[in-house]
């Protein structure tokens, strides 16, 4: 894995190297609106994943994840680390806290 000071800086990155699909955290899911994709845990492997912490607060943190779902597409998900606005399912929470 790489090293990046910023969070734009490692999405740049991946966005470089072919993540360029926006998912975002559904209840048991995660979808992608301009692929009219909606993939359930066991769709999607996180090939990568980096932390950042605030500037002013580390208790704002962020993550984002890599993400390459069974059929090739690939992509990105950014996240408040440790707090997810909306209440995801068992499955989709075990899935992300492998790589926390």
């Amino acid at each position: 894995m790489k090293n990046y000071d910023t969070l734009s800086e490692a999405i740049n990155d991946l966005r470089k190297r072919g993540y360029v699909n926006d998912f975002n955290l559904k209840c048991d899911s995660i979808e992608c609106n301009n692929l009219k994709l909606k993939l359930s845990p066991y769709d999607f492997e996180i090939t990568e994943f980096y932390r950042f912490e605030g500037n002013s607060n580390p208790d704002d943190e962020e993550i984002i994840y890599a993400i390459t779902s069974n059929k090739g597409e690939k992509g990105i998900i950014v996240d408040a680390y440790g707090i997810y606005s909306n209440q995801i399912t068992n499955e989709l929470l075990q899935k992300l806290k492998v790589k926390r």
